[in-house]
């Protein structure tokens, strides 16, 4: 056990990724970081992250921000919920709490978008709390290290996981202790090709020692994600292009979006129907625009988009905007939207 984990932080004494959310104990800085790594890659979220904190540096600056502020600083990083969330937990931050996040990992949890990972890491790296948080490079780390065969995306494998960590966690270094794991986990336990040759840890390691690394860790198979097949609308009317404002919940809450609707068969022949259903907007399509592919995490998307006309103007639904070509770049959109408003923007400039 003492030798598990003194190998481990000397390692991340001498070799812990320089990343701007390390070496202070600020708790929202801390805060906001985890949110972001949340089915992200760190290369993808620094960027992000600076500017985030340039633009909303505490909680009481994040609270008084609008949501469309916050979706467009956040926009191009995914999974919008975790934004909503933020902006939704700033403001709690403020009124229950004092403007101060508070340091109990059940307090923590009461906070929106603070599931248990994200609170063991807020409550270790900034509070110095006890905790173990389990993200993904954790469990392959412990997985291999000492050879379990329990499918680690299920609950009684990070169960399994959990315990074994919390054994060795050496007490008030919770901090550098799940850091250390992480970034062995992050550059040298790697999923596909890991670089043994100098793990800290290889002596020690069951994976190592029996030629397993291949195989752990256990991953129960997940069902293949169905296909969705929408067909979108870009109407316009001199420089101006209709675009409407999604719900608050739910996908890509909040976000801008061209007018789509799922459809059945061919795209081109439903697109009037299923336009004029679920927005009560009676367009014709006047030519084919373009055909945009994405993967999110339940599903994937295949959005068939076309040049429309309105047959009559008819009352807009609450949500939609007549929005200059040249301000589209201003409304915060998902991907498939954005690609849709840049190529618009190219085509019209």
């Amino acid at each position: 056990m003492e030798k598990f984990t003194k190998l481990i932080l000397t390692w991340y004494s001498k070799h812990a990724r320089n990343l701007p959310w390390r070496n202070h104990l600020d708790p929202y800085t801390i805060w906001v970081s985890e949110i972001m790594l949340q089915q992200t890659q760190v290369s993808g979220v620094i960027p992000y992250f600076i500017k985030w904190m340039k633009r909303f540096p505490d909680i009481l600056t994040l609270s008084q921000a609008s949501e469309g502020d916050v979706l467009s600083m956040w926009e191009g990083l995914g999974y919008y919920a975790r934004a909503r969330n933020l902006s939704r937990a700033s403001r709690l931050v403020m009124s229950d709490y004092g403007g101060v996040l508070p340091s109990g990992i059940n307090e923590l949890r009461k906070i929106p978008g603070i599931g248990r990972y994200t609170a063991a890491a807020i409550a270790s790296m900034a509070f110095g709390a006890d905790e173990v948080a389990m993200d993904g490079n954790i469990k392959r780390v412990i997985s291999r290290m000492f050879d379990i065969r329990i499918p680690v995306n299920t609950s009684i494998g990070e169960k399994t996981l959990l315990v074994l960590a919390s054994k060795y966690l050496p007490a008030g270094q919770a901090g550098d202790y799940n850091q250390a794991l992480m970034d062995i986990g992050a550059t040298i336990c790697l999923p596909k090709t890991p670089d043994c040759g100098v793990c800290p840890v290889k002596k020690i390691c069951e994976a190592w020692e029996k030629n397993l690394q291949g195989k752990l860790p256990v991953l129960q198979r997940k069902p293949k994600p169905p296909t969705l097949v929408k067909a979108a609308a870009v109407v316009k009317r001199g420089r101006k292009v209709l675009i409407n404002q999604r719900q608050s919940k739910g996908l890509l809450g909040g976000m801008w979006e061209f007018p789509s609707a799922e459809v059945k068969g061919n795209p081109s022949v439903e697109l009037s129907s299923v336009i004029n259903s679920t927005y009560k907007l009676k367009v014709t399509s006047t030519k084919y625009f373009d055909t945009v592919n994405h993967s999110y995490t339940h599903f994937k998307l295949t959005e068939h988009v076309f040049l429309c006309n309105l047959k009559k103007i008819t009352k807009l639904l609450p949500g939609f905007r007549w929005v200059s070509i040249g301000e589209l770049s201003n409304y915060p959109m998902g991907k498939v939207d954005r690609w849709i408003a840049d190529k618009i923007i190219i085509e019209n400039g």
